[in-house]
């Protein structure tokens, strides 16, 4: 569960980002998060994993208050949260395998236990051929499936997806799109900020609006065309 009440974040420079917003996502729902450039999804998203911290307002995801959470709870609250960017940020030395492994190591999780999880994600992604290729060795749909199994390698309660299709072409944003509902049906919370009408009018979810910092519509199964 993600609550959010009378949340704002005003940056260093004066800009409000993000504007007194308060809604409620329950556990399991999939949310687009949509709005031209400037509108506040990227610090939105940001929030929900304290990459940035809310100026005023309380905000709850899960069992965290990240109004007043600690900073050695930073790292448990980011197990929960997973977070896929739109430009990969894979690390180009390691392998598929290295990179997915490397999010379950810094956990402390065994090799037994790494091996056997790498493994899973990356079936679930369709990419279990591609283990042992480096990042230059794969297309850019091909990348963004490793950081989508990278982010999900600890089994977190909450993604958060910023833009994971922009830099995609169609048949590999809406390959994209399918692995997505695929973690959204095990029932995974899906956060996904993007620009595509094309895929919100086509796979309808929860679609928040923003504008100028502000919520300015929240509808369930929403399309695109229904909130310009």
């Amino acid at each position: 569960m993600i609550q959010l009440t009378n949340i704002s974040k005003q940056y260093d420079n004066g800009i409000v980002a993000v504007n007194d917003i308060t809604l409620r996502i329950e556990q399991g729902e999939f949310v687009y998060v949509v709005g031209p450039s400037g509108s506040g999804k990227s610090t939105f998203m940001k929030l929900l994993n304290r990459e940035v911290k809310a100026t005023t307002g309380s905000l709850t995801v899960g069992k965290f208050k990240l109004d007043r959470i600690k900073k050695r709870e930073l790292p448990m609250l980011r197990r929960e949260v997973g977070v896929v960017f739109q430009d990969f940020k894979l690390l180009p030395n390691l392998t598929a395998f290295e990179n997915i492994a490397y999010a379950l190591e810094v956990t402390g999780a065994s090799g037994k236990e790494i091996k056997k999880r790498v493994n899973e994600v990356l079936q679930l992604i369709g990419l279990s051929h591609k283990i042992h290729q480096y990042p230059d060795e794969l297309s850019g749909g091909e990348q963004q499936r490793i950081a989508i199994a990278r982010a999900i390698a600890n089994k977190p309660r909450i993604l958060v997806a910023d833009e994971p299709t922009g830099n995609l072409d169609p048949d590999t944003a809406m390959e994209i799109m399918k692995i997505l509902e695929d973690i959204n049906r095990t029932g995974t919370t899906v956060i996904m900020g993007t620009h595509n009408d094309y895929l919100v009018n086509q796979r309808k979810h929860r679609v928040l609006r923003l504008e100028r910092g502000r919520l300015i519509s929240d509808l369930y199964k929403g399309d695109y065309r229904e909130i310009n």
